[in-house]
């Protein structure tokens, strides 16, 4: 009888054992699984902040452009005879940015492409009609040795090398933040808590070089007069 009672015992204490190496084991692949969970979404955090920081540095640097513009229409519309139809498509152009802009978060960057594409789509308007503009301007060379005018010109081309080195700052930020949720095994868990891909930048065949801003160059000679016979 003691032997049997002994049996049960040792029994007991090896079925006692075995439960409590089972709950270890489960109580740690718990909390390595909650780390590793843990990990990948503090990870996601940094390089979602990262991707809403250099959007917000875009949006400033595209910002101080539209901010030179009002003074450089007033400059270029106080020469005489100035083409009235080209300072309202600049001015419209940047109406239609400031448009598209309060729709944006100038803090978060856009989650939905067809968003993103509007934005560049606005700005890209307003490239093209400062460039029409600056062409323009060629024709007066009075407006070219206007001291004021001269300021805008570089503020304008520093702005327009920020503008450039920003949007890749921001493509890139973006590349590292979408490599990361697709990756394993980051990607699953970053669908299950709210991490989707952010959309890049896609500017036009040429854009990654900032365009260039030229005030000075001398304006076209006029074709020389007929000499009477």
């Amino acid at each position: 009888m003691v032997e049997i009672s002994r049996t049960i015992h040792d029994r007991m204490n090896k079925f006692a054992l075995g439960c409590g190496v089972v709950l270890v084991i489960v109580l740690f692949i718990v909390v390595a699984a909650a780390l590793a969970i843990g990990g990948s979404y503090n990870r996601l955090v940094r390089l979602q902040q990262a991707v809403d920081q250099s959007w917000a540095q875009v949006q400033n640097v595209y910002q101080r452009r539209a901010d030179l513009i009002p003074n450089l229409v007033n400059t270029v519309s106080g020469a005489a005879n100035f083409e009235k139809s080209t300072l309202v498509e600049v001015t419209n152009a940047r109406a239609s940015v400031g448009r598209v802009q309060t729709q944006i978060d100038p803090n978060k960057a856009p989650s939905d492409a067809a968003q993103l594409e509007k934005f560049q789509a606005a700005q890209g308007e307003l490239s093209n009609a400062l460039s029409r503009l600056l062409v323009v301007v060629e024709r007066y060379p009075e407006l070219k040795a206007n001291q004021n005018f001269l300021s805008l010109q570089a503020q304008l081309e520093g702005t327009e090398n920020r503008i450039s080195v920003e949007r890749g700052n921001f493509n890139k930020a973006v590349q590292d933040y979408d490599v990361a949720v697709r990756s394993f095994p980051t990607n699953l868990v970053a669908r299950p808590l709210g991490f989707a891909d952010r959309p890049y930048f896609r500017a036009q065949p040429g854009a990654e070089r900032a365009p260039t801003v030229q005030f000075g160059s001398p304006a076209p000679a006029a074709p020389a007069a007929t000499a009477s016979p």
